[in-house]
């Protein structure tokens, strides 16, 4: 007889999220395999996020939509330890209030999660707000497995796409870093710490999630403050084995390059989104001439 699939609860950290949570949420909605719940969780929000998550709420009755508030301090982990331990999955995912879930993602996630030994697991993005998604995507892929093959024994998750068993995360929910100068990667730290611990983490290509490339968007400075995190975490741990390094040198060496593509993209959007707007004023008056004779 087969054993039940697991069940996936989706963990939303959000602050001022009102340009990206409806979409995150639609597609956590639209899954082959349905979500057990799926939890926002506002964060002292001050735009009209928890609004926008209200109105999913009253047009999806039946969907398993919950609203939280972390309302006790500003910051990512506080969020996204709040509401992983308000979460009732077998599984807990845990994704960035920009990403969007592959329609497979929770069937994916149930597969890798029958393996009783997989604690955690993640999996590559496809940046949807840039040219090329899906080449994005397999080079975002192999560029993830080079670093795994450089990192040996640690599998890093990735905080916009990841997840771990809920009986991990209450093994490590002592001890993970409260990082409250804002200097860590959280999602190093939750993968150090599930090391640690014993848990294995897994990497597998069919767990995809869409994600913005808004990070290239910060000046050049905010963006290499960024990728230090990696070092600060490391340094954190006493970790000092070089090959972990090769996100930070990946990420910093690349930035010229994905940042021109990114500018590029914008203004092609821009433009496209200029036309659009003059053909439809152009449209309508015709329109109205056509009505005026």
């Amino acid at each position: 007889m087969a054993s039940a699939l697991p069940t996936v609860s989706i963990v939303i950290p959000a602050y001022n999220e009102e340009a990206t949570i409806a979409d995150c949420v639609a597609a956590a909605l639209e899954q082959t395999s349905p979500a057990h719940e799926i939890l926002v969780i506002d964060n002292l929000s001050t735009d009209r996020t928890a609004a926008i998550v209200e109105a999913l709420q009253r047009s999806h009755p039946d969907a398993p939509i919950r609203l939280l508030r972390q309302d006790q301090a500003q910051g990512l982990i506080p969020t996204r330890d709040f509401g992983l331990d308000a979460a009732t999955g077998d599984v807990l995912a845990r994704i960035d209030a920009d990403s969007v879930l592959e329609p497979d993602w929770i069937a994916q996630a149930q597969r890798i999660f029958t393996d009783e030994t997989v604690g955690a697991a993640t999996g590559p993005v496809a940046y949807y707000d840039m040219p090329l998604r899906r080449f994005g995507q397999r080079t975002d892929d192999r560029l993830r497995r080079a670093i795994l093959k450089l990192a040996k024994e640690y599998h890093f998750l990735f905080g916009s796409n990841m997840a771990l068993r809920a009986s991990a995360w209450r093994d490590i929910r002592g001890v993970v870093c409260r990082d409250e100068a804002d200097e860590f990667h959280e999602d190093i730290d939750l993968s150090i710490h599930l090391f640690e611990r014993g848990h294995r983490v897994v990497y597998d290509s069919d767990l995809v999630a869409g994600m913005s490339a808004r990070r290239l968007d910060d000046n050049p400075r905010q963006y290499y403050h960024y990728v230090g995190r990696w070092e600060r975490t490391y340094a954190a741990h006493a970790i000092r084995n070089p090959a972990l390094r090769a996100p930070m040198v990946v990420f910093a060496t690349i930035y010229p390059l994905v940042k021109g593509l990114r500018d590029v993209h914008q203004r092609t959007e821009k433009l496209r989104r200029m036309t659009a707007q003059l053909t439809e004023a152009a449209a309508a008056g015709g329109a109205g001439r056509i009505r005026e004779d």
